[in-house]
């Protein structure tokens, strides 16, 4: 049995950083089920929104945020968050992340505006903000002394007293599986903390890497935390079109620096279906291209911002214009083809503001989590920055009082379970599972796919259950028991919303309720 003070499950820009301000006082563990930069965060473009500027305030930051959440924003969340952004940013900055100044020789950093943004306060790293960060956190983890890091190691359950059978009923750790040797590790913790990102792969078209899997809202729902708002999972409205580029995002800062949204005629539709236009929020966007597109029978749209000069793209958008360029796109020259595709999990496992779940000892933060910070669509750029404020505000709560001592736990049981005969199951379920969510509960919702997606859900749930007690687990295993459980929650969710609000459109119930309530599933005892 190995032992921690922490066990941080997820290496994305949300556990990195909590490893990082807990390490100097404690033991901590980072699971992470391929390699440390193989998350979401890694992925992220755009950059993080705070107030960095005179011509700003808090008090807009929050009003944006409100408004894109469509009412269903917690206020006392939104102003915990966007009071706590300058700091986190220059927490950051003396990290050594090497943001993108202006070029006019000096030290200001460069911000750029995202839609919904009502000013540039979107601070970045070019157009990687993402990987910049993690790379400068992951250096200064790797050569941490009190930080150990699982590489290849997927987490199968959460161990609870009620699991194992002890009246103790806080969370004592986790069985992991080290998938490159196939066994099954018992690893106990004073604290546990879910950081495993979103549930993007429960679609069929996603802008998140492969890794997102939904296994932390499952993990929590299993041991016993209640989840909110898992109906509004956000459609980003711009995911490169085309058939060698899997899941390549072009930000929304190319809309934010005069990005235009065209059909393929060359005529604008954005100003048809919001005054905002291409800098409305991503909900209204993405709905308005799915709109043209079943309209007009298109494959895609075109976003062009080919009247920038060529050297603005390179210097603003340099990986972007790279991998255009790789395809055969010239955006200097010609328009992108783009489509809306999954791309963050707005709901989550239920927390306050400590980053603390239903479960005694046991946090989530990050895409994890269901803070109330975005309501029923997040605000751009916001993702990035709830990742630090609240692994500040767990770091705070875990050292700021007494560790549990270390319960002796059971090892993994495998006796009753034998080698899978058949694993052509665990890649049928998924394909079946991906492809019905994005035809049933995409985009534009009706009662009745709703209803399908339910029924077909219920299936796959006795299938991979039967399969989980009969054989040896594997990671595919995992997550697909993992993704079902997911999905099983959205459309739950979804099913009990009757109104459209936010990234919940239904054609059943076209308008939005006066009163904005958050929907809360209880788990069973």
């Amino acid at each position: 049995m190995l032992r921690f003070d922490t066990l941080i499950i997820g290496s994305g820009l949300a556990g990195l950083s909590l490893a990082l301000k807990l390490a100097d006082q404690q033991k901590v563990a980072i699971v992470t089920k391929k390699t440390m930069l193989d998350g979401a965060s890694a992925w992220a473009q755009g950059g993080i929104a705070a107030v960095l500027s005179p011509e700003d305030s808090v008090e807009e930051h929050i009003r944006d945020t409100q408004t894109a959440g469509a009412g269903l924003c917690d206020p006392v969340t939104t102003r915990f968050v966007v009071e706590r952004g300058a700091s986190a940013i220059h927490w950051l900055i003396n990290q050594g992340v090497p943001f993108s100044k202006e070029d006019n020789g000096g030290n200001d950093y460069h911000l750029t505006r995202e839609g919904g943004h009502s000013h540039r306060r979107i601070i970045h790293a070019t157009d990687a903000t993402g990987k910049a960060v993690q790379q400068t956190l992951l250096e200064k983890i790797l050569a941490h002394p009190n930080v150990t890091v699982l590489e290849h190691h997927i987490a199968i359950d959460l161990i609870t007293g009620k699991k194992i059978g002890i009246p103790d009923q806080r969370c004592q750790g986790a069985y992991i599986l080290n998938t490159a040797k196939g066994e099954v590790l018992t690893v106990a913790a004073s604290n546990t903390v879910l950081a495993t990102g979103g549930a993007g792969k429960v679609y069929l078209y996603t802008t998140n890497p492969d890794t997102a899997t939904g296994d932390g809202i499952a993990m929590g729902w299993r041991a016993g935390c209640r989840v909110s708002n898992m109906e509004f999972m956000q459609f980003h409205p711009t995911c490169l079109y085309h058939p060698h580029a899997k899941s390549f995002l072009i930000s929304e800062a190319v809309r934010g620096e005069g990005g235009l949204l065209k059909l393929p005629d060359g005529t604008r539709f954005m100003p048809w279906h919001d005054a905002r236009a291409e800098l409305a929020p991503r909900d209204v966007v993405a709905r308005a291209i799915d709109y043209e597109m079943k309209k007009r029978g298109l494959d895609c749209v075109y976003l062009d911002i080919s009247h920038q000069p060529e050297s603005f793209l390179r210097e603003h958008f340099p990986n972007i214009y790279a991998r255009c360029l790789s395809l055969g796109i010239d955006i200097a020259k010609q328009p992108i083809p783009v489509v809306p595709a999954m791309h963050f999990t707005c709901g989550g496992l239920m927390t306050d503001l400590s980053a603390r779940t239903d479960v005694n000892n046991l946090y989530a933060i990050g895409e994890t989590a269901c803070t109330g910070l975005h309501g029923a669509n997040r605000l751009a750029s916001n993702s990035l920055l709830e990742c630090l404020v609240f692994a500040e505000a767990a770091a705070q709560d875990i050292l700021g009082k007494p560790a549990p001592a270390l319960t002796a736990l059971p090892a993994w049981d495998e006796s009753r379970v034998t080698d899978a005969d058949e694993t052509v199951v665990i890649s049928h379920n998924w394909d079946e599972l991906r492809r019905f969510m994005w035809d049933y509960v995409g985009i534009v919702r009706t009662t009745k796919r709703l209803q399908r997606a339910q029924h077909r859900i219920k299936l796959l749930h006795e299938e991979i259950n039967e399969y989980y007690c009969n054989f040896h687990v594997t990671a595919d295993l995992l997550e697909l028991r993992n993704l079902v459980m997911t999905a099983d929650l959205v459309v739950q969710s979804a099913l009990s919303r009757h109104e459209s609000r936010g990234l919940h459109f239904s054609k059943d119930y076209p308008h939005t309720l006066h009163e904005a309530v958050p929907t809360i599933l209880y788990p069973a005892d």
